[in-house]
């Protein structure tokens, strides 16, 4: 081996042999092309070629390339592509990359790649140092300390420049934040709306946002099927079986990159999805934020201006007020016990109650030989802490079929209809959210330590007292309800359903039925001086027209009831199924 001058960078020497190098390339956004992968990989192919560097080529080509990676916010061990050659340092001799920007953005990254390549006795390399000439760190020299005291140096000043650049971005975004229709460009605009060039008439300069027309009809779908009765369940499963993209993947559909990426793990891991599923809890958190609105959102809250009222993002908003708090009113409804469960036959899960303790009652299913025998509602309070003072439990049997029969009975020949609802406008919601937004700004008082702070804190204080003035003077617009017959009945739907669908027409007439504890003795059949069955909700005209036969048949007693003084209360009128409701276009 020949040696060759000294390195005057690193003040190293390195050896004239032809070495094993590793190309490496990072991107921090795929668009950026003044620092693409090809560029990059034609300086490091220069520089290794004057080195006398070879990177392999075929199946044996020796490459970490990271894309859509920052430097700032993974270190070299955490990115996919560089971390598994870093962890396997006995096939390569040398790293070599286009700039120091590319390796590292803090001191404290490059404190530990210093300290990996001292320990492994690798060479560093980058193609384009200070004053465009290439830079060598040669660390297979461990008693040298100048190469990782260089490092250090230089990456002082890149952190530096990255904390300039940080502030500097920080600070444009601030200010376009506070523009009225102005997106800031680049990453991925809310789910609903795509960037689209200003118009002229708002300026001309710059980015807003307009309804992405593929997201819309998805939007449109979920909010149809939801006012139709469907569970957020149920509508997140059918766009997952269509194949329809979530709000995570869309917009990588939409930039032609590929679906899923990492997602959260055990603490320190991650799992790597190929796509991103609808769930409920996307659904919810989709319809839920004000973005809906075309509202500018900076770290969950609404962006304001001097007078409080939210800044917009886009002209042509995908909802209005009404529809948004419509649907929002409809999640809420829905938020305890979202989903209907399939994975079990139930009838009575949530219609059936302990008369004792008032708690639900669930079903419980002996075996014998490994077969179910005589399935009971029990109570079920010990499972909620609680401590029932007569706890009941009933043959399920018993039950199922009694609520069935006065449930038909009571309902059974009323037509079921398409409601039709024109919803109207109610201050009430924003006023709550924004009154809400006031007291926990007012909380800050007192903490701003400079006159900038506070007079930044005072703005804001005045925009959100102009905004609940606004509100608490806005007129209530009431809703319409526009109803029609299907030619239908309730008997017609209840004997097309499976248990599921039953339970769900129970549980959507506010059907009830309290259970209180039996005596001993040998029933053979359902004692119904033990259950009291009630109907709550508001009934459709054609119900209404029934409320008198039905009040008069509720105090008759069942002729096969095994014991006198039984009845059945219609507490308040009951409800149709879930109506077919069409959200009234903006």
């Amino acid at each position: 081996m020949h040696s060759a001058p000294r390195n005057p960078i690193a003040g190293t020497v390195y050896e004239t042999r032809t070495l094993r190098g590793v190309r490496c390339v990072r991107l921090s956004v795929l668009t950026d092309e003044t620092t693409s992968p090809e560029r990059q990989r034609e300086a490091d192919d220069r520089v290794a070629a004057e080195l006398n560097i070879d990177f392999g080529t075929g199946d044996a080509l020796r490459e970490a390339v990271d894309l859509d990676v920052s430097a700032s916010t993974f270190g070299p061990f955490e990115r996919p592509e560089l971390g598994g050659w870093l962890n396997r340092p006995d096939e390569y001799d040398a790293l070599v990359w286009w700039r120091f920007d590319r390796a590292i953005r803090s001191m404290a990254h490059m404190h530990e790649l210093a300290k990996w390549a001292r320990e492994h006795r690798k060479m560093l390399v980058f193609a384009e140092g200070i004053g465009g000439g290439k830079l060598v760190f040669d660390f297979r020299n461990p008693m040298d300390p100048m190469a990782e005291f260089q490092m250090m140096m230089l990456a002082f000043a890149a952190q530096v420049e990255s904390q300039s650049i940080k502030d500097r971005v920080t600070g444009a975004m601030a200010a376009i934040r506070r523009m009225p229709l102005r997106w800031r460009g680049g990453g991925r605009p809310p789910y609903g709306y795509m960037p689209a060039a200003m118009p002229k008439e708002h300026g001309g300069i710059g980015w807003t946002l307009v309804p992405d027309p593929d997201a819309v009809v998805i939007i449109e779908r979920i909010v149809r099927e939801l006012l139709e009765g469907a569970t957020v369940s149920a509508v997140a499963a059918g766009l997952n079986v269509d194949g329809k993209a979530s709000p995570r993947d869309h917009w990588a559909v939409k930039m032609e990159r590929e679906k899923g990426g990492k997602t959260g793990g055990a603490k320190g891991s991650h799992v790597v999805r190929e796509a991103f599923k609808w769930t409920p809890a996307v659904i919810s958190r989709m319809l839920r934020n004000p973005t809906m609105l075309g509202w500018k959102m900076h770290k969950g809250k609404p962006v304001r201006d001097a007078e409080g009222n939210p800044i917009m993002a886009t002209e042509t908003p995908i909802m209005t007020r009404t529809e948004f708090d419509r649907i929002g009113a409809l999640l809420a409804s829905r938020s305890i016990e979202n989903g209907e469960r399939k994975d079990t036959d139930a009838l009575l899960l949530r219609v059936i109650h302990c008369n004792s303790c008032e708690g639900r009652m669930y079903m419980s299913k002996p075996t014998k030989n490994g077969a179910s025998v005589n399935p009971f509602y029990k109570c079920n309070s010990h499972a909620r802490g609680d401590q029932c003072a007569l706890p009941a439990s009933i043959r399920a049997s018993w039950v199922d079929e009694y609520v069935e029969a006065e449930f038909l009975r009571v309902l059974g020949p009323v037509q079921t209809t398409h409601v039709v609802e024109i919803p109207g406008y109610d201050p009430e919601p924003e006023l709550r959210a924004t009154v809400a937004e006031f007291e926990e700004h007012q909380r800050q008082e007192g903490r701003q330590k400079s006159k900038h702070a506070a007079r930044a804190w005072q703005e804001r204080a005045d925009a959100l007292d102009n905004r609940i003035a606004t509100l608490e003077a806005a007129e209530k617009v009431e809703p319409q309800r526009i109803v029609t017959n299907t030619g239908r009945t309730f008997a017609d739907e209840w004997a097309e359903k499976d248990t599921a669908g039953r339970r769900a027409m129970l549980i959507e007439a506010g059907v009830r039925l309290n259970v209180r504890r039996g005596v001993r003795g040998g029933w053979r059949k359902l004692d119904v001086r033990r259950v009291d069955f009630t109907m709550r909700g508001e009934l459709d005209p054609a119900a209404e027209a029934l409320a008198g036969e039905v009040t008069e048949l509720a105090s008759e007693t069942r002729g096969d009831s095994p014991t006198p003084g039984a009845s059945v209360r219609l507490v308040e009128p009951a409800t149709v199924a879930e109506p077919v409701r069409e959200l009234v276009a903006a």
